[in-house]
């Protein structure tokens, strides 16, 4: 069966993806898409998908799947991995999915759009209270649900090096956790075929 690809941008949010495919065992190849919404061969991404932003998942047959969130679930549900089939983790784990892609996740876009001084300090209160809930979460685990890598610390991971490198200040457990997290392999090995080994 053809490999799937996967459309990314360094350090972006389809890093959870990528962390996903690997820690899942799926065979996959890499399309890095630039600021100019360009892949390496000059081909315009936006025929890819539309909506012009990565991630996206081509599934090996032409079918694109976008949005981190549905690319996520597709790849625990096809690797069995990366989350609970049923009971209550599967369900915490996809709340604190949900709550970083809406709650977490939008509150950085003063930082990444050039916004004013005061739109950044507001970003950052609400960040702080955001990741504040999170750290409560995670407590003293080593991963936010149960005792294994599940999709929500895929993309927590990306969330918090983001924090990290924007110098928003995170929970001691939080900043933990990152270092952590940059041991595991699949994280490990994701960072450095983006080219991001120096984090």
């Amino acid at each position: 069966m053809t490999s799937m690809i996967l459309y990314y941008a360094p350090g972006a949010c389809s890093q959870a993806s990528h962390i996903a495919l690997i820690e899942a065992g799926i065979p996959h190849r890499l399309v890095k898409v630039g600021r100019d919404r360009l892949t390496p061969d000059g081909g315009d991404f936006t025929l890819i998908n539309t909506k012009g932003y990565t991630p996206a998942l081509d599934l090996g047959d032409g079918t694109i799947l976008t949005e981190n969130l549905a690319i996520l679930l597709y790849i625990a549900e096809r690797s069995r991995k990366l989350l609970a089939v049923d009971g209550l983790e599967r369900w915490q784990a996809l709340e604190a999915t949900v709550f970083m892609t809406t709650e977490i996740h939008r509150h950085f876009i003063p930082f990444f759009r050039g916004g004013t001084g005061q739109e950044k300090e507001k970003a950052e209160q609400a960040l702080s209270m955001r990741f504040g809930t999170i750290s409560d979460q995670l407590g003293d685990k080593d991963f936010l649900v149960g005792e294994q890598i599940t999709i929500a610390d895929c993309y927590l991971f990306v969330m918090v090096s983001w924090a990290d490198m924007m110098g928003v200040t995170l929970p001691a457990r939080l900043g933990a956790y990152l270092a952590r997290m940059k041991r595991l392999p699949s994280v490990a090995q994701a960072l450095g075929a983006e080219g991001l080994t120096h984090q």
